[in-house]
């Protein structure tokens, strides 16, 4: 191979190196001159080291290096190496441990798909083998771990979310808020890329798990305790917060009635698709949790893989002009069943201390009312999609 080209297309793309380290003096020269061999734009940041890392990083003097007095961990010094990049005018920086696990022969699969991608908008992570000889069986595990939170966090299914062989979009992580500094900030870094936009995936790449000198500086009870803490604290914020707010923004962009043409009546799912859909947004939209209606919705169309858009958009029958007729129809519906007579008036529909004593009949009349909702909703969707879908196929054949 030609590297010549390679050097040219990192200082092209204004990408450089980073590498955090912290005590692995053993394998860090190798890394280092394993990356020079395809380029000298290298930030290395020593991140408090104790051995002789220091009297390592001297051989180099052609290298940006930092120095932090004491060990404040890797996202911290991840951090520090974002920020010297962009002084410098770097706009990609590609992480790469110290430890010697990652290959540096694999930083020009890093720079050939960010030289091909039409949108620059882009965080690459590198894939490992998992199921290869010699990966540990908590590796495995705490990858397919994370893997299913970022999931749920962002709708992106991934192979390897834990790798630390990355290429990462500078002027975007610029703006994100990152609040972590351990281990946990390579979760949080990605989360909040993918919740503005930014294209993360995969790339395939080469792992050494059987190394001899490699040391590992992950604390198994702190840093998954750190982990499971900020993944609580982020799937919370997606439900309240990213979600809800990703959809409203794109039934808003399109308009109802783009919104019946293309999501409702032009997607790909299939006719049983859209109507569990309709028949979970109507379900939870006449249910009695309010406040929680959009969050749930969510949560369950994901979990049970359905149309989010919607299940959303049919869980809005309890918009705020619905609200006093569904109660109503809910207190009627409950006092018939429990054969209960009272005079209601729409004047009591509000949450006052005479709506209180109701309450019962209300719950049990309210979830009559969502079941049988749901049910005639979407049993109605199936049959209105599926003469929509016939005439589609009859105009099209």
């Amino acid at each position: 191979m030609n590297l010549k080209p390679i050097s040219d297309k990192f200082d092209s793309l204004k990408c450089c190196v980073v590498i955090p380290t912290y005590n692995n003096h053993k394998t860090l020269r190798e890394v280092i001159e394993g990356v020079l061999n395809y380029t000298s734009n290298i930030i290395v940041i020593n991140d408090g080291s104790t051995d002789t890392t220091r009297e390592i990083l001297s051989g180099f003097p052609q290298l940006e290096i930092i120095h932090f007095e004491k060990n404040q961990g890797k996202g911290a010094a991840l951090n520090a190496g974002f920020q010297k990049a962009l002084t410098l005018g770097y706009e990609f920086a590609i992480s790469i441990d110290s430890d010697g696990q990652h290959f540096p022969e694999d930083l020009p699969r890093f720079i050939h798909v960010l030289e091909k991608a039409e949108n620059k908008k882009i965080l690459l992570i590198g894939s490992r083998n998992m199921t290869q000889e010699g990966v540990p069986k908590k590796s495995s595990f705490g990858n397919k771990f994370s893997n299913f939170w970022f999931w749920v966090e962002t709708g992106i299914r991934l192979q390897d979310t834990q790798s630390g062989y990355r290429l990462y979009p500078l002027l975007v992580i610029k703006d994100l808020n990152l609040r972590t500094k351990k281990f946990e900030f390579e979760i949080e870094v990605i989360v909040k890329s993918a919740w503005k936009d930014v294209d993360v995936k995969n790339i395939p790449i080469q792992i050494h798990y059987d190394l001899e000198d490699r040391i590992s500086h992950f604390r198994p009870f702190k840093d998954f305790t750190r982990i499971s803490i900020l993944n609580t604290w982020l799937v919370f914020l997606a439900f309240f917060y990213i979600k809800p707010r990703n959809l409203f923004r794109k039934l808003k962009k399109k308009g109802i009635k783009r919104f019946l043409l293309e999501d409702f009546l032009g997607s790909d799912d299939s006719v049983e698709k859209k109507s569990f859909s309709i028949a979970l947004g109507v379900l939870i939209g006449l249910s009695p949790l309010w406040g929680f209606h959009t969050v749930i919705v969510l949560f369950l169309a994901i979990l049970f893989n359905l149309n989010k858009v919607i299940a959303f958009a049919f869980s809005n029958v309890s918009l705020p002009p619905f609200i006093p007729f569904i109660i109503f129809s809910g207190l009627k519906i409950g006092s018939w069943v429990l054969g209960e007579h009272f005079v209601l008036s729409f004047s009591e529909m509000d949450p006052s201390v005479e709506f209180v004593k109701y309450l019962k009949t209300y719950m049990v009349g309210s979830i009559i009312l969502a079941v049988s909702g749901a049910v005639i909703a979407g049993f109605s969707g199936y049959i209105f999609l599926s003469i929509f879908q016939r005439k589609k196929v009859l105009k099209n054949g």
